[in-house]
């Protein structure tokens, strides 16, 4: 008897829980048959680049040193093309007048080299005439020399003046050979004074800098009254940036990139200065002497860019990419729309074969169904990707996702409520007359218990 009572007991139980389940599965899904709604995008018209990114900053195209070549004070700013004293910023011509060192004592050493000058012009003279007299009296003694060698011969000269005749021939022909050696000498120091006197002259000049190009003064390093030494790195006076409608930027690349980036090879950048501005350049070329930091290895690559605005300034940090190919005004999807693949009971037919390079985008047709598109495929940058379709246009939608909706649920719900891993913050208390009241509440409960 206690068998057939557990055994009843055991069935009863059973059947219990088979219909609840059946009731719960069968409950199950008409609580959550409820609104399908799909996400969407729009088919835009984008440009979609291949890039390599890096960072560089903008330099001028040319940048001159302009230093001094003598030592002296700085005794004067020139005058800039506006008619201000040259100093930052100043635009300059080519032959202005930058600055004006002291200039007397390079004035006096070129008086003293023009004298140096004339004292050897005279030398020349003088050697000159000597020559002259040296010759007349080389005739005379070789006059002299012939006559005492017949009158010798003849027996009518004594052996004394015979001998004397023959020395002063002699003497006469070494005087002329010395008074060839001065002149040559004079001429010589006639060289070197002008030589010397060229030089004081361009000392003379060299205390009036002038700008070698045309440009603009990005930096002045000298104030009035300062001294210059010119065999020093601090005779740097100014530096002049030419032309500031052309510049460069000089980008570090990582050696992992380096190999796709060539000359000619087109560039787009923006700098923090202007955000909502894009710049344009093309690859000048690589720079072969790279760096090694912290172990990586990263080269210089010239880039050039117009600046025929003038926004561009020296020294900016620039965001660049380099252009490894692009598709301008193409017609573009996000990438998860060619991702999407919708159940097959929401498909109107079922996604058709694909070759290279294409794929297939869900647009909506009747009774929330979706129709399969083929579309070619461009390129890419993993968020968007270029597209070409007989069938669709810019401004069509296709679908990227399917949402749920539960009856009586909202459809965004508030997860970090919800979500058990979020600290419970200790709730602050009101301050002023609130927080009084809040607080005599407290005492009062307390006190209640």
């Amino acid at each position: 008897m206690k068998k057939l009572l557990k055994y009843a007991i055991i069935i009863i139980i059973v059947l219990a829980a088979v219909a609840a389940g059946g009731y719960f599965w069968l409950k199950k899904p008409s609580e959550q048959a409820g609104e399908i709604s799909f996400r969407t995008e729009k088919i835009a018209v984008d440009n979609v680049r291949r890039t390599i990114s890096a960072t560089g900053t903008v330099e001028p195209e040319e940048l001159i040193n302009v230093g001094a070549q003598v030592n002296g004070k700085i005794m004067s700013f020139g005058k800039d093309a506006d008619g201000k004293t040259v100093d930052y910023g100043s635009k300059v011509t080519k032959g202005m007048i930058l600055a004006q060192i002291d200039d007397v004592t390079y004035k006096a050493e070129l008086q003293e080299k023009e004298a140096q000058l004339e004292q050897a012009n005279a030398s020349i003279i003088s050697a000159e005439a000597a020559i002259n007299e040296a010759d007349a009296n080389e005739k005379l003694a070789t006059s002299n020399w012939d006559r005492a060698q017949r009158l010798f011969k003849q027996g009518s000269m004594t052996l004394s003046d015979y001998e004397s005749y023959q020395t002063n021939y002699f003497v006469s022909r070494a005087a002329g050979a010395k008074a060839k050696a001065a002149l040559a000498q004079a001429r010589a120091q006639k060289s070197i004074a002008e030589a010397a006197l060229v030089k004081a002259r361009r000392n003379l000049e060299y205390c009036t800098i002038i700008s070698p190009v045309d440009g603009v003064v990005i930096d002045r390093r000298v104030s009035v009254g300062q001294t210059v030494v010119s065999n020093q790195t601090a005779s740097s006076i100014f530096l002049v940036a030419r032309d500031f409608k052309k510049m460069q930027v000089w980008v570090s690349v990582n050696e992992a990139d380096v190999g796709a980036i060539k000359p000619g090879m087109k560039v787009i950048f923006s700098c923090d200065a202007f955000p909502n501005m894009e710049f344009a350049g093309v690859v000048h070329r690589l720079r072969l002497n790279a760096t090694l930091s912290s172990n990586v290895v990263t080269y210089i690559v010239e880039v050039n860019a117009d600046n025929k605005n003038g926004k561009l300034i020296p020294y900016l940090t620039a965001n660049v990419k380099f252009v490894r190919a692009e598709e301008l005004n193409a017609l573009t999807v996000p990438v998860n729309a060619l991702r999407f693949m919708p159940p097959e009971e929401l498909q109107l037919a079922p996604a058709p074969e694909l070759k290279r390079r294409e794929g297939v985008l869900w647009v909506k047709a009747e009774n929330d169904k979706l129709r399969p598109v083929k579309v070619k495929l461009g390129l890419t940058n993993n968020i968007i990707t270029a597209i070409k379709s007989d069938e669709l246009k810019a401004g069509d939608t296709v679908v990227t996702n399917i949402i749920h909706q539960v009856p009586g649920k909202p459809r965004m719900a508030d997860n970090s409520a919800k979500n058990p891993f979020m600290p419970n913050m200790p709730k602050r208390r009101a301050r002023g007359s609130a927080g009084q009241r809040e607080r005599a509440a407290e005492r009062a409960n307390q006190a209640g218990k």
